[in-house]
This record gives C-alpha cells, sequence and structure tokens, in this order.
C-alpha cells in the first residue's frame, strides 16, 4: 500500500534580496537570489539547492546501490552542474544536470570488466530510484568515470 511522507521547510525574509531558511529536519542557513539577479554571494541560492538536492539524492542512491551490490567502494566524488534557460519573457528553467561522479572501486579477485558493470547497474538503479532526480522535468545525465583499483575502467 503506497504511503505519504511530509518534508517542511520554512523561509523568513531578512531584507534585501536574503532571507533565512529552516529545514524540518534542523539545518538553517541564509540564502538569497543569485549575483547575477541581484542577490548577495557567499549563501545558499534556489539554483544551488537545486543543484545539489539532485546531487545528493543520487550520491545516496548510489551507496544504497553499491551496497547491494557488493561493491568495495573507495570514494564517490561528483561535480554537478546545471542549465538554465532563461526565456526572453524571463521565465527560467532548469534544462538539464549533468552529473560527474568519480568512482573508485576495488575489483578483488574479480574481473574488472564485471566490477565495472556493476558499477553502471548501480548509477542507473540510483539514477532510477532517486526521488528528486525523478521529481524535477529536467533531463539527468551522469557521465562517470570509474577507477577500478586504481585505473580507469576499460584501461
Amino acid at each position: 500500500m503506497a504511503r505519504t511522507e511530509i518534508y517542511t521547510a520554512s523561509v523568513s525574509w531578512t531584507g534585501g534580496h536574503r532571507g533565512r531558511l529552516k529545514l524540518g529536519n534542523g539545518p538553517e542557513m541564509d540564502f538569497s537570489a543569485p549575483p547575477a539577479s541581484h542577490g548577495e554571494a557567499g549563501v545558499l541560492t534556489p539554483e544551488d539547492a537545486f543543484v545539489a538536492a539532485v546531487n545528493t539524492c543520487v550520491m545516496l542512491m548510489f551507496i544504497w546501490a553499491a551496497e547491494r551490490f557488493r561493491l568495495d567502494l573507495v570514494s564517490y566524488d561528483c561535480r554537478a552542474e546545471g542549465t538554465k534557460l532563461v526565456e526572453l519573457d524571463r521565465t527560467e528553467i532548469f534544462t538539464e544536470v549533468v552529473l560527474r561522479p568519480r568512482i573508485a572501486v576495488r575489483a578483488g579477485n574479480e574481473p574488472p570488466e564485471a566490477v565495472e558493470k556493476r558499477v553502471r547497474r548501480g548509477l542507473d538503479g540510483a539514477r532510477k530510484f532517486s526521488l528528486v532526480a525523478n521529481s524535477v522535468k529536467s533531463e539527468i545525465v551522469i557521465e562517470p568515470e570509474i577507477l577500478i583499483d586504481g585505473r580507469g575502467a576499460g584501461e
């Protein structure tokens, strides 16, 4: 049977183009519009939060998949880049979020090709089961660099 869960976030205006965000899970932080939109540098922006939400959710789903597929994960680092389209009428939309994870795993006694295949299956599963990635209109692209025992996959 399906169920629902509720997540909350509260915002308060603190002046200018700045506010204070309190997340339901506890963290609090200042936020602003991006500098290009008359905001302030050095604080969270909604655009940053959007890209970060996709990136963090996919990473957590990959960690889950790595455990499920018994990958000997050494490291996972991912740079995410969101492309925002600004239309002539000033409406905006993120058209794409590209994730570039750098994943290092140990093969142990397994053939590196088999390990790489499991890593790629893990990434597919991470994309498939990511709540955030499934909840946005933007295209989500994953361009991994996979290192097996310190070497790039396929070397």
